[in-house]
């Protein structure tokens, strides 16, 4: 009897404000059929909190008579279920179609670096950089290998926030006057407009979800100040190896908005970028 009235309930959820999580500031679900609160920001904290759940059984007589049935290990686990069922489709989705327009903007610019990164540059010139901003496809490669599961999004978001500094690093050493200077400027312009699209392109729960070890130790140590960045963690690069890398590795992380006429590529693949091919899909003058 309890059984069959469960299956006539229908599931409503609804935000309930005073769920708060201790360690971010997570948006928690309250559903009020199981009487549990589900969190929809992190996988970490599914459910904060439990209560007896009052259901409403109909008898064979059509008398309404009420049980009290406490919360059992798999009413729990439907609302971890739910949880992650909700936070899912956020963190599977492609690329937003709204993300195309402005990296392609950028990618243009990227088109000319041959001619501002290394023709506007001494011969072996090269700026120091953290060797985290030294950033290959080989590094993403690794990266899926070490962690299990690892989500594009979170490579995305490294992506911006070591370019961010890599942009940052070129410019400081630009005099005003440089020939380089405004193409630079321009860069880290269109950068930013492709970054605040990005943000805007996905729910603001997705920004404090708990980043893998290995990405969150990288991103600290991106975040540094650079007075106590030990020497050791110091690389020297030419400004055009920099922007090589920034442009790859977008289409790698990004490649739903490069997609080829011809046969699918691998954009992450580093025989693909060989001498010749990268000249095929990214000219430069």
């Amino acid at each position: 009897m309890l059984n069959n009235a469960i299956k006539t309930l229908s599931l409503t959820v609804h935000v309930y404000p005073a769920a708060t999580h201790a360690l971010t500031s997570c948006r928690h679900l309250w559903c009020s059929v199981y009487s549990v609160y589900v969190c929809v920001a992190c996988p970490v904290c599914v459910f904060v909190h439990t209560q007896s759940a009052e259901f409403t059984a109909l008898g064979s007589s059509g008398l309404k008579s009420k049980s009290m049935v406490q919360l059992s290990t798999s009413v729990c686990l439907l609302g971890g279920l739910l949880g992650l069922f909700l936070l899912q489709p956020v963190l599977m989705a492609p690329t937003p179609a709204s993300m195309c327009t402005p990296l392609k903007t950028l990618n243009d610019s990227l088109s000319h670096r041959r001619r501002y990164m290394k023709h506007n540059f001494p011969i072996n010139y090269t700026i120091r950089v953290h060797q985290k901003e030294v950033f290959k496809l080989s590094n993403i490669n690794r990266l899926k290998l070490q962690v299990e599961g690892l989500d594009e999004l979170v490579l995305q978001r490294l992506w911006f926030q070591v370019n961010q500094g890599v942009l940052k690093k070129i410019i400081r050493v630009l005099p005003e006057r440089h020939p380089s200077r405004s193409y630079t400027a321009e860069l880290e312009r269109r950068f930013m407009d492709a970054e605040g699209v990005f943000v805007q392109s996905h729910p603001a729960e997705v920004f404090q979800q708990e980043l893998p070890e290995t990405i969150q130790d990288i991103w600290d140590s991106l975040t540094e100040e650079p007075n106590i960045v030990p020497e050791s963690s110091w690389r020297f690069a030419s400004p055009k190896s920099l922007l090589d890398n920034f442009c790859q590795t977008m289409y790698c992380l990004f490649s739903e908005c490069f997609a080829s006429t011809e046969a699918q590529q691998d954009y992450c693949g580093v025989s693909y970028w060989r001498k010749g091919r990268k000249k095929d899909l990214q000219p430069e003058s």
